[in-house]
């Protein structure tokens, strides 16, 4: 029996590999089957070099459950250690195993695919044992079978066994503190989060629990759209079918396979992050992928999966790492060219998509400068009804005889919400103006984004101003009334609104325009819709009063009766209920005005 210390790199590994090294103790787990499976996968590629002959027989890798000894078994048939081997790998923590392999197997079968490029996953396993044993025979001929013990502490003991298979056999003591881990279902649950697309079938309780050959380590030429689909089931059976989706497949200058799938966003939908699953080698790693994946694309759903990015990833190593980087500009354009051939290839089905990958596009567009000049191919505007959708160029080439203003803009009319301004809708379009739908949480920030990025241009909603002056506001309109008349007018409306936030304006407008018409100040709305959303470093303008100007419409015909009323009371309040019914359209009446507007309705009615 051969005694000794563990020749450590560091000094007390124990407390460090259990405090800090490890914070989530599910990851023994995972460290020890993916351990397994490389001493599998090295098996595999000796075999298929000629180094080891004959079949080499059933190479599952086991996990074993025993309640009443209290203990969690890792079995494999990979290639096992000789005693040498034990000293050499598990007594010099740090010296990875793997590491020299693929050195020295680089290129050659399964070799590439080794997962341990860790030095320190065996240990692990103390986070939770008391104690540890390995059980190992190698596939060397005539070698003899060897077994391990240490209990955590820098001693440990190598002697001689018994073992009839080749292969190693990890056996752990779980400590007292760690007993919730002998429960099958939370064993269960931790081998399918971590193992399920292993290439190596895992097994326990006689079940096997991994696909070890999902979709994204085939070939696209291999997959139909219901490969695809399936897959999508797989990983996330309660979700509504994919839109479409990306497979991901690079080897130069870094490797990055995965499939990202778009999935049905509306604007009504609960934001769902963290749905990307990172992968190493098929080996589980984080749902956090932020620094990897674009975060406009955060939104997406899938699986990346890249050997260069380490099992053990931290935040600060994701947003130095040169990889990193690489791969996450590669995940851009993909998107962007996908984005790109299905507008160019099918642009109808792009625009019946439009409603669920605005959200990204736009949201790219403003994050993004590289994605934005691929997006402004394939960007679109839908107009209001949704029958017809405009790039940019086209939108410009349709309106700039009627919608550019005196600064040489192309002024977009757009509306946020189509029911409530219908009224200021029908009558732009009356103006001959195309008014577009921008009603999407990002709008505020994209419409503000896009008028510094995009060049002679800017919006304006279709409520921001009465239709004659949305484009040129030094529009004459003529009124019908007389000075005196129009005088009268003024003194009802400003007797009847001294809010200081409300403007009162007499203007001759077409006689069958809404008699009183309100509207916004753009600017003051806009500010008051980005601290709404929380993205507006000037949040105080979400309590500052809005901005309100009221045009009365001298030339409607209500006016008349109005000012030849007799009774000067009667007179007031139906003024009143003009400019209130104005308010309303606008969701601007609530609380108290709300209800004298309901009463003073109801007095009128009556004294008709």
């Amino acid at each position: 029996m051969q005694k000794g210390a563990i020749r450590v790199q560091t000094e007390n590994i124990f407390p460090i590999i259990k405090k800090f090294l490890y914070s989530d103790h599910d990851i023994f787990l995972r460290e020890l089957v993916s351990n397994a499976v490389d001493a599998t996968q090295k098996l595999k590629t000796l075999a298929s070099v000629g180094e080891v002959k004959g079949d080499i027989g059933n190479i599952d890798v086991t996990v074993t459950l025993d309640k009443e000894k209290k203990t969690i078994t890792i079995s494999d048939r990979g290639v096992g250690m000789t005693a040498e081997e034990v000293d050499k790998y598990i007594n010099q923590v740090a010296f990875s195993g793997a590491e020299e392999f693929v050195k020295k197997y680089k290129g050659q079968g399964d070799g590439a695919n080794i997962i341990g490029h860790f030095g320190l996953g065996f240990y692990s396993s103390f986070m939770v044992s008391s104690q540890v044993e390995i059980f190992t025979r190698s596939w060397r001929p005539e070698a003899k079978a060897v077994r391990w013990e240490c209990d955590g502490s820098p001693e440990y003991q190598l002697e001689e066994t018994e073992k009839a298979e080749r292969g190693t056999d990890i056996v752990l003591h779980i400590n007292e503190e760690s007993e919730e881990f002998l429960d099958e279902h939370r064993i269960r649950t931790i081998l399918e989060k971590f193992c399920r697309f292993l290439p190596v079938p895992i097994r326990f309780e006689d079940k096997q629990i991994n696909n070890t050959t999902p979709a994204w380590v085939k070939k696209p030429s291999e997959l139909s759209a219901e490969d695809y689909q399936n897959f999508y089931k797989e990983l996330y059976p309660f979700a509504e079918p994919p839109l479409f989706w990306i497979h991901l497949n690079v080897d130069y200058p870094f490797n990055l396979t995965g499939i990202l799938y778009f999935p049905k966003i509306t604007k009504s939908y609960e934001i769902q992050k963290d749905k990307i699953n990172l992968y190493s080698n098929q080996v589980y790693v984080t749902d956090e992928v932020k620094d990897i994946v674009p975060e406009f694309l955060m939104l997406l759903h899938g699986v990346i999966d890249s050997p260069d990015i380490p099992l053990n990833v931290s935040r600060s190593y994701l947003q130095g790492d040169p990889n990193v980087k690489k791969i996450n500009a590669h995940i851009t354009k993909k998107v962007a060219d996908k984005l790109d051939e299905m507008f160019r290839n099918d642009r109808k089905a792009f625009e019946e998509k439009w409603e669920h990958t605005g959200l990204f596009v736009k949201y790219g567009m403003m994050t993004d400068d590289k994605f934005l000049d691929k997006a402004n191919k394939f960007h679109v505007f839908s107009e209001v009804s949704g029958d017809k959708f405009y790039t940019l160029e086209e939108y410009r080439t349709a309106t700039a005889p009627l919608q550019t203003n005196k600064e040489n803009k192309l002024v977009i009319l757009y509306v946020t919400n189509p029911v409530q301004q219908d009224s200021y809708v029908q009558a732009a379009k009356a103006k001959g103006y195309t008014v577009v739908k921008l009603d999407t949480m990002v709008d505020a920030a994209f419409i503000n984004q896009m008028e510094a990025k995009w060049e002679n241009v800017q919006f304006t909603r279709v409520d921001a101003d009465i239709a004659d002056n949305l484009i040129n506001a030094d529009a004459q309109a003529q009124s019908v009334l007389s000075e005196e008349q129009e005088g009268k007018l003024k003194e009802l409306f400003g007797a009847q609104l001294q809010q200081p936030n409300i403007k009162v304006e007499l203007k001759g407008l077409n006689a069958q325009e809404q008699p009183v018409i309100v509207t916004r100040s753009e600017f003051m709305r806009r500010m008051k819709d980005m601290a709404a959303m929380g993205g507006s470093a000037a949040s105080w303008y979400a309590n500052m009063p809005d901005e309100i100007t009221m045009t009365v419409n001298a030339n409607h015909p209500i006016y008349l009766n109005i000012l030849q009323e007799a009774n000067a009371d009667k007179q007031q309040k139906l003024v009143r209920n003009l400019a209130d019914l104005a308010l309303l359209s606008q969701n601007l009446l609530t609380g108290a005005d709300l209800t004298a507007f309901v009463n003073r309705s109801v007095e009128l009615l009556g004294k008709e």
